[in-house]
């Protein structure tokens, strides 16, 4: 068996390695693997749809139903255009904290999994730790759900999945859903002189745009039912982040793209959020067909990403909050792949070191304490497993 290294020396390897979403991360997915394969542990790949991507999981000790999965993933946000004042790929020590990017979001999280892997072999854990390493999470947690899915056909099943998203160590119960659509409008061009003969793609795009702020509005307005009330906003939201579009200041645009996602609160319907919208395209669109007939709405799903749900009495909040002493309520408005485990029948939580405010920024960075008790936490997991 090969020496073992540190969590910050993981953490210093996995950081090195610029998995950026729109980028491959077959490196790490080589490293982690081979670092596996050095521990006697075999690694199992799903690759991507092109194939330049996976995503990774595995089996520590005994080949029994009930163990806890260590999910996390391996993909970061660009560092395009952000004034760090450090390398973002190399970590970074500094008053207390370890500069790079994705020492938060979340290769910390993913750093103290493997460190778990030689602790768990050599205590001998007698229910198995399951590493579970995905591809795409920052583009919609595309990656997790074929990974889940192998999981199930290959691995003994387990009875929880801890998915270390920055919670500040805090024992997350419940997250918003999200789902997300590519719009295209597609417009008629003739002079703007002349723009009742035309359909501009822009302008038609702007009133699904408005659709969006009166949804915000609307939602914003009404009574906040108990199950969204501790969600900061408790009511779920449309968002527009991206929009482009036309060709010239005198010209009906022929084209105008924009993503427009919604982030739904429990309790709200991503089935019905999706049919709302699609119901406003229908209609913007035929009033489009009326002028001229080749202009279209063209809409395409991009991610989908279900709500993780408080459970009642589940196990990994259980145990989570044994190992934590954490008793308080918390929920998330972010996304996470908790709500893809749970719905395949896995008890999830999400529970992880670092402050999810500093995730994406320049100069991003999870401190040293909370590493550390991202540390503790682990230790105490492999002991609870060596235990039953």
């Amino acid at each position: 068996m090969a020496p073992s290294l540190s969590a910050r020396e993981i953490l210093n390897t996995l950081v090195a390695f610029p998995t950026v979403s729109r980028d491959s991360n077959l490196d790490l997915v080589d490293w982690v693997e081979s670092y596996l394969a050095d521990h006697g542990v075999r690694a199992h790949r799903v690759l991507s749809d092109c194939a330049t991507k996976a995503s990774l999981f595995a089996n520590v000790g005994p080949d029994r139903a009930g163990g806890v999965v260590l999910s996390g993933h391996s993909d970061v946000v660009p560092v395009d255009g952000q004034a760090w004042n450090t390398d973002p790929w190399t970590v970074t020590e500094r008053d207390g904290r370890l500069y790079g990017r994705g020492t938060c979001d979340m290769k910390g999280f993913d750093a103290l999994a493997l460190a778990a892997v030689p602790l768990a072999l050599e205590r001998g854990v007698r229910r198995p730790l399951q590493i579970a390493l995905s591809h795409d999470e920052e583009l919609g947690c595309t990656g997790a759900p074929p990974m889940i899915d192998r999981m199930r056909e290959v691995l003994p099943p387990a009875a929880t999945a801890i998915i270390g998203e920055p919670s500040m160590m805090k024992v997350v119960t419940a997250h918003k859903g999200g789902t997300g659509f590519h719009t295209r409008v597609v417009g008629h061009e003739v002079h703007s002189s002349i723009m009742h003969k035309g359909v501009s793609a822009v302008m038609e795009a702007a009133r699904l745009v408005d659709w969006a702020n009166r949804m915000n509005e609307a939602n914003r307005a009404r009574p906040v039912p108990d199950r969204a009330a501790d969600f900061d906003p408790p009511w779920t939201t449309v968002h527009v982040g991206r929009i482009s579009g036309g060709t010239a200041g005198n010209i009906t645009a022929g084209e105008c793209r924009f993503g427009l996602d919604f982030r739904v609160v429990p309790g709200d319907s991503l089935e019905e959020w999706m049919a709302a919208y699609r119901a406003e395209v229908a209609r913007v669109e035929a009033a489009m067909q009326a002028v001229h007939p080749d202009a279209r709405i063209e809409l395409t799903p991009y991610f989908h990403v279900p709500a993780l749900m408080p459970e009642t009495d589940g196990a990994a909040e259980r145990i989570v909050r044994a190992l934590t002493g954490d008793n308080g309520v918390h929920v998330v408005s972010y996304g996470t792949e908790a709500g893809q485990f749970q719905e395949r029948g896995y008890s999830a939580v999400v529970c992880g070191p670092g402050d999810i405010a500093q995730a994406h920024q320049p100069n991003e960075y999870l401190t040293v304490d909370q590493f550390q008790a991202g540390e503790r936490f682990i230790h105490r997991l492999v002991d609870t497993l060596c235990k039953e």
